[in-house]
Order: structure tokens, then sequence, then C-alpha cells
């Protein structure tokens, strides 16, 4: 039987079919036009700007670093550029120590240079670059380059570089520069000029380099520059030019902070000199001194043993954070005290037989038979202390503290340095503060007896000594001393003074200020200094100072010999210059050097000389002006005596005992 086919039926079914895959060839047409106008019309431009990004990179471009002179131009810090070979852990295809070992067959690795990239590594993110060898050779750098596809992950870069081309020469003024580390990065993440340090790798970290970092850092330029799929440089297609940082100018004369860094030796110490009418810093020396450049690099760690075991601490900033008794420096300051509140006028005079009893405590004069009948001039010229004994018990701890405070004993002075210390202006409200026994708050009388010689619990920094030296020779016009003298544009070279105008004025009498000044001016030419300032060409205006290191048992005399070096006394001495109109102050501590006259006043006497007629210490054909010259008087060979009393001391009034501060400690001159 034949089966006849439904041709109408087949032809329906081929329509339908052919038309269900029409439609279903429509929507995918449909679905890819869609796509098409999504991503070429839709999102054009976030694609369009996705694959600009894929070929053009922006380059941060570090500024130079400003320039750090002294008050007459001379360059004190400045930038080189040099290559580094640089090492990124996260993209080396061997071990890290390998890849070293490999690297130092075409570079000079040292020891020195592992151990400082070890350092570094562990400060730094493991995508950073970390250097392992600066400053490389020409011939270095050649022999890299041509085998540089074996060391994926190491790339040489042109970095710039801080020099301090004087070494050690004001180190703890300028400071240093160095890499930033974990911590700057937080803290620079958290401010404002996050966006500035984009590529900047160093920052400062300590002296005017730190304080002034915004202001020696620049702002930081770009670069669009076009790259290959490989990630090379194909070429720049624009360019924001770096802002260069500022030039500090600061007030040091280098060539008056050499010679006083020289005088010093190897001895310890310091010496801050200001120009007293406009708080300019002429000479801030911290002996002994380090070398900058050390650190710039990352210091490596047997140079900073070295440096942080030492036991004559060079990385200390003497003048800003060392704090000492002021011993006889303190005197014309008490003197002037006297004056102002009216407790003693010129004429009063004391008879001094060479000590002074409070209760059952005999303190002793540096001179055993006394200095006789002396007034306020002869206790200057002289440093008698029993007249400050005396004093101080009459003025007390509080009026004493009150008057010294405006000259800047006991709070930091301003300076433009950071981590200054306020040291130590003793009251009774300081030390209910200080202690936490009700036994130990309380303020004894017979504590007060040394603060009149500058001994006590008198601590201060020679920054602020020679402040409030400055002051007094500025007649109570207070200056802020500063180290920067003014900022420099470096582009258009315009200066920018720092400090414009006086602080504050100290409400004293003329009078006052004219008789001390005027026993200042007896020291150095018939008192405890006249033998070094003998034939002077200037009349200067000075007190030396003596101060205990370290306390010495009851009855027992100083004996310098018998101490071991570091326990010896501190030598002090304060002046100002010419007397009459004074353009140059300063105060100078030597280290456990002894008598103020022995050590302290000969290095002063060189800064005056240089200073006010440019007479190096080893010139000796400057004349000689007889009207200024100062009899020559021996200098005196103080004998001490106990200055910490162990045993308690008792009031006139009966049934009333006093304890003596441990703390309390007898001067010489």
């Amino acid at each position: 039987m034949t089966e006849f086919k439904n041709t109408e039926r087949e032809v329906h079914l081929f329509r339908l079919r052919l038309s269900a895959a029409g439609v279903f060839v429509l929507i995918c047409f449909s679905l890819l036009v869609a796509r098409f106008v999504w991503l070429q019309v839709v999102r054009h431009n976030h694609y369009q700007a996705q694959a600009e990004d894929n070929r053009i990179s922006v380059v941060p471009v570090v500024p130079n670093r400003g320039l750090i002179l002294d008050r007459n131009g001379v360059v004190l810090a400045r930038n080189f550029s040099a290559y580094t070979l640089e090492i990124t852990p996260s993209k080396l295809v061997e071990p890290l120590d390998t890849v070293i070992t490999n690297l130092s067959a075409l570079v000079d690795i040292q020891p020195k240079d592992r151990r400082r990239f070890r350092r570094l590594q562990e400060e730094a993110k493991n995508f950073e670059s970390v250097p392992i060898r600066t400053r490389l050779t020409d011939e270095e750098v050649a022999r890299f380059t041509a085998q540089r596809y074996r060391f994926p992950g190491v790339e040489i870069q042109a970095r710039l570089f801080r020099q301090y081309p004087l070494g050690e020469t004001a180190s703890h003024v300028i400071g240093y520069i160095g890499r930033i580390n974990r911590r700057d990065a937080e803290r620079i993440a958290d401010s404002e000029d996050a966006a500035n340090y984009m590529g900047t790798d160093y920052i400062g970290k300590e002296g005017v380099e730190k304080k002034y970092e915004n202001v020696l850092h620049g702002i930081t330029g770009y670069e669009e520059v076009e790259v290959s799929a490989g990630g090379r440089a194909v070429r720049t297609l624009s360019r924001t030019p770096a802002t260069p940082g500022s030039n500090l100018v600061l007030s040091i004369d280098i060539e008056l902070q050499k010679i006083v860094e020289e005088a010093f030796g190897d001895r310890r110490g310091a010496l801050v000199a200001i120009e007293p009418s406009t708080g300019d810093v002429l000479a801030y020396v911290s002996k002994p001194t380090y070398d900058p450049n050390l650190f710039v690099d990352g210091i490596d760690q047997l140079s900073w043993d070295e440096l942080n075991t030492s036991i004559d601490r060079p990385l200390l900033n003497r003048p800003l954070i060392g704090t000492y008794p002021p011993g006889s420096t303190y005197k014309p300051f008490m003197a002037l005290a006297a004056l102002e509140t009216g407790k003693r006028t010129p004429a009063n005079a004391i008879s001094d037989p060479g000590y002074f009893w409070f209760g059952n405590h005999k303190f002793r004069d540096d001179k055993v038979d006394g200095h006789g009948t002396v007034d306020m001039y002869k206790s200057i010229v002289q440093s008698c202390n029993t007249y400050y004994y005396n004093l101080a018990n009459d003025l007390g701890v509080d009026t004493i503290h009150d008057f010294m405070k405006p000259f800047g004993f006991g709070r930091l002075t301003g300076i433009d340095l950071d981590n200054e210390r306020a040291g130590t202006l003793p009251s009774t409200a300081w030390k209910r503060a200080a202690y936490k026994r009700p036994e130990q708050q309380k303020w004894y009388a017979g504590e007060t007896i040394s603060i009149g010689i500058g001994q006590g619990y008198n601590a201060f920094t020679p920054l602020q000594l020679a402040h409030a030296t400055a002051t007094l020779a500025n007649d109570g016009v207070v200056m802020k001393p500063h180290l920067v003298k003014s900022i420099e544009n470096s582009v258009t070279k315009e200066k920018v003074p720092v400090v414009n105008g006086e602080s504050a004025r100290i409400k004293l009498k003329q009078e006052n200020i004219d008789f001390v000044k005027k026993a200042l001016v007896g020291v150095t030419r018939e008192g405890t200094s006249a033998r070094v300032f003998a034939g002077a060409q200037y009349v200067s205006a000075g007190k030396t100072g003596t101060a205990q290191a370290i306390g010495i048992k009851k009855n027992e005399k100083y004996d310098a010999k018998k101490m071991a070096e570091h326990h010896r006394d501190h030598s002090w001495y304060m002046t100002f210059a010419p007397a009459d109109n004074p353009r140059i102050a300063l105060a100078v501590i030597v280290e456990n050097a002894g008598f103020g006259a022995q050590a302290a006043a000969p290095i002063a006497r060189i800064v005056l000389d240089y200073h006010l007629l440019g007479k190096r210490p080893e010139d000796k054909t400057a004349p000689v002006l007889n009207d200024a010259a100062a009899p020559a008087a021996p200098a005196p060979q103080p004998a001490r005596q106990q200055a910490r009393p162990d045993q308690s001391v008792q009031r006139n009034a009966p049934a009333a005992v006093i304890p003596v501060s441990a703390t309390a400690k007898e001067h010489v001159h």
C-alpha cells in the first residue's frame, strides 16, 4: 500500500522551524547589538579611560629638596644625583639570597650592604623596591645593564641623594634625612600631605631637616608616560614639573661654629651663642658630634652601635636636651631678683665667715676663711656663696621661681627644633606635682639654701642659660631664639624672615640692670675670669660657674684626681659683649672639666675674639689695647666641701625638724 506524504504539513513544520530559528538568530543578534551599544555607547567613557590607563602610566616626579645654608651663604646640605641598584622582592623568580649572590658578581656588594638591605627590607612592604647598593659607578651600571635580562625584579634607579659637605660640623643643628619607614609612612598616610609624598623615599629625621620638612620637601610633580604591553616606557605624553623645596638660610655662622667645635677638642659639652637684639643663634654646639652622612642611605649596624653605646653620647643634643645645675652663673639673676623685689640694695653687705648656718647644718663657702665684708658687687665679682645662701633664704623658693620664669628658666624657649626639654625651675607647686608621697611633696626651707647658688633642684639646658643671658644683655627684651633666619624661595630667591619682632618684655628697672651688668664686667676685669680676658680689645661681661655632676659624702672634700672623669664637676661660663652694646651673648658648659675659668671661659674668649675682632685662635698678631687690659688675677683653687647633707636640719624654732633635700648641692665658682 502506497503512503502519500503530507506536503502541506511538512512545509508548515519547515516554516515553523525556520521562523523559530530566525527569531533565535534575531534575539542573539539583538543581544549582540545591545551589548555592543552598551560597551561602545553607554560605557564608552569608562572603558576608554581603562584603556588609557593600560596605555598610560602616571609617574610622580619627586622635587629637589631645598638647600640648607649658613647666614653667609655657605652650603650645609645639598643634593646630588646617583644610580642605585634596587630589588623588589615580590617580583623575584629566584630566592633572594641567590639573586644577591649573582648580583655581587657584577656589582660590588659588601656585607654591610647586605645588612642594611635586610634592615630596610623589614621596614618596607614586599612590593616596594629596596636598595641593595647606592651610588653605583658608571662601570657598574654598564655591567648590570648588559645582564639585566637575568634579573627580573632588579632595577637601576636614578635617585637624588642628600649630602652634608661639612660632615660632623653643626650636625645637631642640621640633622639628617633617612628612608621613610613604616611609622613615617603611617603618619604621612594620615596627613593632608599624603599625595605630595608619592614617590618620595626620604624624609627629615632630626634637626632642621625634620623641623622644616614641609618647607624643604617641595611639591611633587607628575608625568603621563605611554607604556608598552611589557610595561616599558615608550614616550612622555605630558609633564607637570615638580616645584623644588625652599632653601633654609640659618642664623648660624658656620666659621664660628667650626672654631668652637675645634676649641672643645675631645671634651664633652655645649655652647649656644645668640645675637641679643634679634634672637639669631650664631653658634649651636653639642660635643661630641656625629657625621649625618652615615644616616642618609641607612646607617650600618657597626656605626650605629658605636654611636649609640658610646659613653660620650654623641647623638645627645646637649644644648636642647641636656639639663645641668647652672652653678654660680645663676647668681647675677639672683642679685637682680633681690634688687627688683627690694630684698637688697647694692650697698647692703654681710660679713662672710666662710659658711652659713641653717638650723644645725653648716653650708660652706668655697673660701674657707670667707670673703670678709661682702656687698652685692663683690658677691658677683668674687662669687661669694654665703651671700647667696642668705639671699635665697630671705627670698624663698616661690619668689625665686616667679622672678626667674620670664627669663626662660624651666620653660621651653620655642627654638625651631623638636624635643626641647624644659628642665626644672623648682617651686613648692612643682614639688607637689613632681612627687607622689606626701612627705616628698613638702618643700623644706633647707632646700631653698642651695637654690641660691644654682644647685639643688635647679636643672636647666645650656640653651636656656644662653637665652636668659641674651635677655639680660638686651635689658629684659625677650627675643625668641631661632636657628633659621629666613626661608628662601628656590626659584624667585625671595627671602621671608622667620622671626620679625620681640616676644615679650620683662619689667625691670634700668638702674638695676645696669648695676648687675657693671658687676659682670667686674668679673672679667678683677674677678674670677680676669686672667682669661686679660688684654681683650673689648669690654665683656661674664660669670664663671661650677656645677656638681654627682654628690659627695658628708664631710668629704672634693678631689677631682680621686674621682672618675665622668663624675667630676662641670665648667660653666656665661657672657655677653661688648658690655655697653651687646652683639653676642652665650653660655658654654664643658662637662666634668672643673672650675669655670679653667675650661669654659677660655672657649668663650675664643668666640668673642672671633665674632667681635675676626681673630682666630691661631692668630697671635692682633694688637692689645692697654685700656682694655685687665689685671692678671690668679685663678682660685677652691677647697671643695660637702654639699649634700645626709642629716636633718633643725630650724631655729624648737621642735621643728626640716630635712634638707639630697639634691641640695654646694657650689664652687
